[in-house]
């Protein structure tokens, strides 16, 4: 594996993108860079999104830029608003030790006149949608005669769009002696004709083979009937409880409905389409990158560009009608050496489409097993117990199902290796460091438990925690309200060295303690309204 020293980058770039976390070039990177930075070099790449295609095109442009000739030098064409966005930011992120250079991202749905006047001051590089762009230029305060590189960034997308019009009008006052770049996830006839049209003995550089889904995306189908297939949605959802996806959806209409009854139903869940403001999309994708959202329900076109590296699951509420937005829609997962999950849910009529992915993507799909309400509970109790209860709520939906102390059971004997050597040797320890753990029923409940057991959340509200302990409880918050802790040992052979509760404050808090023979630790400052009832070897309660 080569560096980026290696491959001809400047200091002042490598200088930036260490301090980014970038140790070494991406396969895409390590292609595509050395040949940029030679001269009259026109490229086709095809890579997926998330494999590093920005810092591919990206450094090369920034490197080659006269930063004391302030005008537009480089042009790059992207689809969408938020695409846009994402670039302009990156290369000012990789730019920051070159001093007086400018980016400008050029877009619709923000004023036009702050753009006119930036261009006005001078800029190097012009991050641009078409149709923007397409308007500056019939205002005449745009000038392309400067332009000495092109680069259309998935340039599949903005053919599906509609932009072939506008590209034709851009590229047309752009000067022919040129370099023009040309990157997208899939090689489609479209692509062909216009890398043949504008493109000049292009190289073409493959990262994977044509059309293939990234290696670290796995492919699952759940078959179900039409009518179950939000049933079908919210159970595989409830399997994940840390996911963190877009669920793509064919309409607006049904993107919205489908968020709506998520949001109903208490998902940490919204949507993005078409017919949000661009204030209400801006809002939304923010929220979803600091994943303060979940669960993005969004169409094709509203999710491009939303450039997000650690998504877990992509979630298709049925196939789309092309196999190049199934290839989009995967891409967004399994991004920058991480795996990832697409998961198709779709009815009997959907098989024959489904054949037709699995031939051009190079994978067949695995067929899902629709998660039991065992499972879905053992799941969910997992997420109570290490990231707080917020959100915890739906596996009450299959309580009625299950038995729910069986559930328990499976999770104190799944973690026994878990956060060893953290509080104590060879425990568990249970911690929650995120919300407070609301309403979660038997919290803690299992038999022939380990050595030592830790459960310590911030705050505990309105909680009923029971433990049938053989040995060590220590349980710590900074809060306990209206909590009911229960611990109990049948076994009075085997004694419990201590229960240790600790909070700074309990209030109307019920603690029960029957440790046989051992002593009782319960350190709470603040106690108000709190019942504490401890038994030790038989002695009346205290």
């Amino acid at each position: 594996m080569k560096t980026f020293e290696e491959l001809g980058v400047s200091p002042e770039i490598r200088r930036a993108i260490e301090e980014m976390g970038y140790e070494n070039p991406m396969p895409v990177q390590e292609e595509v860079i050395p040949y940029l930075l030679g001269e009259n070099n026109d490229v086709v790449a095809l890579a997926q999104t998330g494999t590093g295609k920005t810092a591919a095109f990206g450094l090369p442009l920034l490197q080659q830029i006269d930063v004391k000739n302030r005008i537009p030098q480089s042009l790059i064409l992207c689809p969408t608003r938020e695409l846009c966005l994402q670039i302009a930011g990156d290369l000012n992120d990789y730019s920051k030790y070159i001093d007086g250079l400018k980016v400008l991202p050029v877009y619709g749905g923000s004023s036009i006149d702050s753009q006119i006047r930036s261009l006005k001051r001078g800029v190097h590089i012009i991050v641009a949608t078409p149709g923007r762009l397409l308007d500056l230029m019939e205002r005449k305060t745009v000038s392309l005669s400067t332009i000495r590189n092109v680069v259309m960034d998935e340039a599949d997308e903005m053919l599906n769009m509609g932009f072939t019009d506008s590209i034709n009008a851009i590229l047309a006052d752009v000067p022919q002696e040129r370099n023009t770049l040309l990157f997208s996830a899939t090689m489609s006839p479209e692509i062909a004709r216009i890398s043949k049209n504008y493109l000049r003995n292009a190289k073409e550089i493959t990262i994977g083979r044509k059309n293939e889904s990234t290696s670290n995306v796995k492919h699952v189908a759940y078959t179900v009937h039409a009518k179950d297939k939000y049933e079908a949605l919210k159970r595989i959802v409830d399997y994940y409880p840390q996911i963190y996806g877009i669920i793509f959806c064919r309409t607006r209409k049904e993107t919205q409905e489908i968020a709506d009854k998520l949001m109903q139903e208490g998902y940490n869940a919204d949507s993005l389409h078409g017919e949000l403001s661009q204030a209400q999309r801006d809002a939304v994708m923010q929220k979803f990158r600091i994943r303060n959202l979940q669960l993005l329900v969004a169409t094709d076109v509203a999710a491009r560009g939303l450039d997000v590296d650690d998504l877990t699951h992509v979630i298709n509420y049925g196939l789309p009608d092309d196999t190049e937005s199934y290839t989009h829609r995967s891409g967004r997962t399994g991004r920058a050496g991480k795996t990832g999950t697409s998961i198709a849910i779709i009815n009997l009529r959907e098989k024959g489409k489904m054949r037709e992915i699995e031939r051009i993507i190079g994978k067949k799909f695995i067929p899902g097993e629709m998660p039991t309400a065992a499972g879905i509970c053992q799941k969910q109790l997992l997420k109570a117990m290490f990231y707080g209860g917020h959100g915890s709520l739906c596996y009450f939906n299959y309580i009625g199902e299950t038995d729910l102390s069986e559930c328990t059971i499976y999770l104190f004997d799944s973690c026994a290796e878990l956060s060893q050597n953290r509080w104590r040797d060879n425990g568990y320890h249970l911690f929650s460091f995120t919300d407070a753990l609301q309403h979660i029923e038997c919290l803690g409940y299992f038999k022939n438990g380990p050595e030592r057991t830790g459960i310590h959340a911030f705050t505990a509200i309105n909680t009923f925690i029971l433990i049938n302990m053989l040995y060590t409880v220590f349980i710590f918050a900074d809060r306990f309200d209206r909590t009911r802790f229960l611990a109990g040992n049948g076994n009075i052979d085997d004694c419990v060295i201590r229960a240790a509760f600790v909070a700074d404050a309990a209030t109307d808090a019920g603690i029960m303690v029957d440790p046989c023979l051992a002593g009782v630790g319960m350190y709470m400052y603040g106690s108000f309204g709190t019942i504490v009832l401890a038994t030790a070897g038989g002695t009346s309660p205290a």
